[in-house]
């Protein structure tokens, strides 16, 4: 059977050359005789492999000896309540971005006062807002930010200066797809399903000033200071996705690193973007001035033909373009994996339908 082009966003495509590793190695990684699944966590074999991935992370990201690097469970989401509960003593400053970034707010409002910088929830998320100095708490535990919208398809094109307080960013859909001077952030963390790897793992690159600061009552598990004594293995990881986010990291060392991948990335997206502002069927939806690399939003002015689209485009090698219930349309998500080819083909397939509508 042949692979299609999949633009989910999350789980997401994997390099092909990833999984047909893991493929060879199923049933015996190494001289082991086993699968990696069944291999102890605690084991020489495993803690290498696991230490391999965190090697390689530091590398492509640049990350210091200053910060830990934490491999756990719990999704992008347990963090939006991990956050507060290690750092959240006072006040915290987020900006509202988008879905996953108002759901952190609100999980935050459980542990503490939180003041919203800005937000555009009123203008369905459709662009990053300006964020005014003097309605920055320059007194808060952290300043809050989702670096790129899934949902919506926006992003902020620089990164805000916080000053002394501690900047924490949601990563989950743009780490290692740019490149991003770590020493700018308290804390980084992202959901591992959409360019570092499959589901199961979330990634927390933290300071180490940072650490031993959670309140008495947080979950050993969601305790930055206990996970980072434990080398992430207070419980027992998730064994197979940090082996296969290992493979995934090599393939993108290969490839030349976040530096290269970012000029591709922003050659797919260009490509897209250049499309759709010319077309005459097809609209994007974010505002020109904050358009996501990673995750492209467009829909026609009809529900009825963005699902007619949708089936067109299944029906011709194009997985999962379907947008997000909250938006509606379609999405493309680009990630590291998408090559350049398989957005061509989109916007082939794109143009096939648009002809067909005679329009």
């Amino acid at each position: 059977m042949n692979r299609v082009y999949n633009f989910a966003a999350g789980p997401s495509m994997l390099p092909e050359e990833a999984l047909e590793k893991a493929a060879a190695e199923m049933l015996s990684y190494g001289t082991s005789g086993m699968s990696v699944m069944e291999m102890s966590h605690r084991s020489k074999g495993y803690i290498e492999i696991f230490d391999h991935t965190v090697s390689l992370l530091r590398e492509l990201m640049g990350i210091s000896d200053d910060y830990e690097v934490l491999l756990l469970q719990g999704g992008a989401t347990g963090q939006f309540a991990a956050v507060p509960m290690n750092l959240l003593k006072t006040k915290a400053d987020y900006v509202d971005t988008g879905n996953f970034a108002h759901g952190a707010l609100v999980e935050a409002q459980k542990y503490g006062a939180v003041n919203v910088v800005a937000s555009s929830r009123e203008d369905n998320y459709t662009y990053i807002p300006e964020i005014k100095p003097e309605n920055v708490s320059k007194d808060a535990d952290y300043f809050y930010i989702t670096t790129n919208n899934t949902i919506f398809g926006t992003r902020y094109t620089s990164i805000p200066d916080t000053g002394s307080v501690p900047l924490v960013a949601d990563m989950s859909s743009n780490i290692l797809s740019e490149p991003f001077d770590v020493n700018k952030f308290g804390v980084i963390f992202a959901g591992n399903q959409k360019n570092i790897g499959p589901a199961g793992v979330v990634t927390v690159i933290v300071r180490k000033d940072l650490l031993g600061r959670a309140r008495p009552d947080t979950p050993k598990i969601f305790d930055w200071q206990k996970m980072a004594e434990a080398g992430s293995m207070l419980n027992t990881p998730a064994t197979y996705p940090i082996y296969m986010a290992g493979l995934c990291l090599e393939w993108l060392k290969k490839e030349g690193g976040v530096r290269v991948i970012y000029m591709r990335n922003q050659v797919k997206a260009k490509l897209l973007y250049d499309y759709l502002d010319e077309s005459k069927l097809f609209k994007g939806t974010a505002k020109r001035e904050c358009r996501s690399l990673m995750n492209v939003t467009f829909r026609t002015n009809d529900a009825d033909t963005d699902a007619e689209f949708v089936k067109f485009a299944t029906a011709n090698g194009i997985a999962n373009i379907k947008g997000h219930r909250l938006v509606g349309g379609m999405r493309a998500s680009i990630y590291n994996a998408m090559p350049v080819a398989g957005v061509q083909k989109l916007i082939d397939v794109m143009k096939q339908f648009e002809a067909g509508k005679k329009l």
